[in-house]
């Protein structure tokens, strides 16, 4: 019997969790559930978090998740996977999706009532990724349409409409390409590593064949002696060229090639003496200190100096006019203030809210004895005594905020695609015109990736024989949609480009905050405040992959820790649907997307209000009395 104050919920976590444990085969496996992103690391599996209302579609998502996690921990094998995973970031995302596809389809044949639990939470998935909007196939990803495609076969059941929509744009040119392929898919699946041969055969059918680099199944010596022959081919033979193309120059011009030879003589024999001149000073040198060893590199964080990078030659720092053409920043835009015309009433009247209440606090003086402005009618009376006393006049002066500078940090992040992200544009957008209007200076940066699931950092990383602890493995992209100095006006478009398909990736929230925090510190005004707006944890699938689970985790909490301490930037966040409060000292978490506007311009007030009881009233903070 239940104890009031009990969580319903936990009677079916519990069954759920121990369920799970059955299906993986696993008797050790840990199952918690939580609000960060869905997933396994070693024994430890991580579930969708079930509130204590438990609606229909919360279990069937936990449900889905938990069966998909468990068949894939039960029918996967990492050293076999391992063996045969390509190279290429595109052919490594199809090898991953067709695995995926492989495990759910065993667990489909062995335990059928699996297949509608996984159903249920891949229409949640493709829905909340606004996979059934899409109609061009360039928009639509090919991983994931394979991956359906591999599960829709080997099982004959339909997909959910969402994600039925992907998988038909690419079905016709997967089946065309690979024809040949697909007939041997019920032969490949129940043995791993016949699958990984047939997923690789289909990865070339697909024009990815250069990503797969050498093949396991080849001897090493026949590797070596392939990559012998196209070394030959490739070689250019620079000697005989050259040679040659001498010789045809001194038959047509014997003069020439004279003085050739003889100004090639002094300069060998200038550069004999040189290297003497330079052995005779070597040989004098007095003996001294052993030359010092050069500096350590500088860390790449300042918050955690063992946080490391794989390689950061690929990162990127850019504005968002290089990511678009000014035609499409415009078309995107328009599609943007089309999608939010029935939002933008409500952010304009919270916008003027914020607006009187910032201006309310501004100070006014008025000078005085001036030579035009209004007339000071209390001088009169100096005038009416002496007609000879000039009028006297008197100007308004408005005593601005001390020196402030506002940045806006925006997640990114695929899982902010859809409604999310452009509601978070439109904000962004309203709020800078707004405090623009008060003289309060706003910058606009979002953060991302170059590529899912690591790009050309994994790709390196990969070639140089995969070295332990490499550290992120993934190409950072931070973008600029509006600098501080920039004009609104000038800036609008940009924001647009967030509804660009394919911008959106993966999220690494420490380092997006601790370069927002180096942009803010070389700033010159007196007063600084970051607000950073995400959906979740920091997640990058290339990084977690091999390194601890809390890798980017820990990072985010040791930068924030560190900006907090220096005291010199004011930090606030807001969690979209995900709890922020665990990271963030003054944080607030919103459960639907359509309070952002509301919380975002609340927040601020409260920054820029006088009253600190106020102020405590609204950031959440308990301040003594």
């Amino acid at each position: 019997m239940s104890k009031p104050g009990d969580n319903p919920a936990d009677p079916f976590k519990k069954a759920l969790a121990e369920a799970t444990k059955v299906m993986a085969n696993d008797a050790d496996l840990t199952v918690t559930y939580t609000v960060d992103p869905a997933g396994v690391s070693g024994d430890n599996m991580r579930l969708p978090q079930v509130s204590r209302r438990m609606t229909r579609d919360e279990v069937l998502v936990a449900r889905g998740t938990a069966d998909a996690l468990a068949l894939y921990h039960r029918y996967h094998d990492a050293g076999t996977h391992a063996r045969y995973a390509p190279d290429g970031a595109m052919a490594r995302e199809l090898y991953e999706a067709m695995e995926t596809a492989r495990c759910e389809a065993l667990g489909a044949r062995d335990m059928p009532g699996t297949a509608g639990n996984i159903d249920a939470k891949i229409g949640a998935e493709a829905t909340r990724l606004n996979y059934d909007t899409i109609s061009d196939r360039a928009d639509a990803p090919l991983s994931t349409a394979a991956g359906y495609l591999i599960r829709h076969l080997s099982t004959g059941r339909d997909m959910p409409p969402a994600a039925a929509n992907v998988m038909d744009l690419w079905r016709g040119f997967i089946e065309e390409q690979a024809s040949g392929t697909l007939d041997n898919l019920e032969t490949a699946l129940s043995d791993q590593g016949q699958f990984a041969k047939f997923a690789r055969q289909i990865i070339s059918d697909l024009g990815y064949g250069d990503q797969l680099g050498n093949d396991p199944d080849m001897p090493d010596e026949d590797q070596e002696d392939q990559a012998q022959e196209d070394q030959d081919e490739d070689q250019d033979p620079d000697s005989t060229g050259d040679d040659d193309s001498q010789e045809d120059e001194a038959e047509a011009n014997p003069e020439q090639s004279q003085e050739q030879q003889q100004d090639a003589a002094e300069a060998q024999i200038s550069q004999d003496d040189s290297a003497d001149d330079d052995m005779s000073d070597e040989m004098e040198m007095p003996e001294g200190d052993a030359p010092l060893d050069p500096p350590p590199p500088q860390p790449i964080s300042d918050a955690d100096p063992n946080y490391a990078v794989y390689n950061t030659d690929y990162d990127e720092e850019i504005h968002a006019e290089e990511l678009a053409e000014p035609i499409e920043l415009e078309r995107l835009r328009a599609y943007l203030d089309q999608q939010l015309e029935p939002l933008k009433g409500a952010v304009s009247r919270l916008a003027n809210k914020l607006q009187r209440r910032l201006q309310a606090q501004q100070n006014r003086s008025w000078l005085f004895d001036l030579e035009e402005g209004i007339l000071d009618a209390g001088r009169l009376a100096r005038v009416v005594a002496n007609p000879t006393t000039p009028l006297s006049f008197k100007m308004e002066q408005d005593t601005e905020f001390r020196d402030t500078v506002v940045t806006l940090l925006l997640d990114n992040s695929g899982s902010m695609r859809g409604r999310p992200i452009s509601i978070a544009a439109i904000c962004a957008d309203v709020l800078a015109r707004t405090l623009e209007r008060c003289n309060v200076k706003v910058e606009i940066l979002g953060f991302t990736t170059r590529a899912w699931k690591g790009g050309q950092a994994r790709e390196k990383w990969l070639q140089e024989g995969r070295p332990q602890q490499p550290g992120r493995l993934n190409d950072l992209r931070h973008i600029i949609y509006k600098g501080a100095d920039a004009p609104w006006r000038r800036a609008r478009p940009n924001l647009g480009l967030m509804m660009k398909e394919g911008l959106l990736k993966e999220n690494i929230d420490g380092e997006a905050l601790e370069w927002a925090h180096r942009r803010m510190i070389a700033r010159p005004e007196a007063r600084k405040i970051l607000m950073v707006i995400s959906d979740g944890a920091p997640v990058d699938d290339s990084t977690l992959s091999v390194n601890p689970a809390n890798y980017l985790e820990k990072h985010l909490r040791d930068v924030i820790a560190m900006v907090e301490k220096r005291k010199a930037v004011e930090l606030l966040a807001i969690g979209i649907g995900h709890d922020v409060t665990r990271y963030y000292e003054r944080a607030v978490t919103i459960t639907d997307v359509e309070q952002l506007a509301g919380a975002m311009t609340e927040q601020l007030a409260a920054l820029f209000d006088q009253d600190p009881r106020a102020r405590a009233r609204v950031m959440g903070i308990k301040r003594a009395s």
